[in-house]
């Protein structure tokens, strides 16, 4: 995240996240990120040229695939 700071709790998270939380929360390359963004089913919505995530639509959809 900024700075080098690591998230160490869910709620230091936004309530929005963008596509560097995904990437930080994943341990993921950036190309990576965007690969799974665009994944049919991900919960990203677009801001203007901006692609957001909603943290809980984040944290479910993870949890979902985490059963399959």
């Amino acid at each position: 995240m900024e700075d080098g700071k690591r998230l160490k709790d869910y709620n230091d998270l936004p309530l929005v996240l963008d596509v560097r939380h995904i990437q930080c929360i994943m341990g993921i390359s950036r190309a990576s990120a965007y690969e799974l963004v665009h994944m049919p089913g991900f919960p990203a919505f677009r801001s203007g040229r901006l692609i957001k995530v909603s943290k809980k639509a984040f944290f479910d959809w993870m949890q979902k695939a985490g059963q399959q």
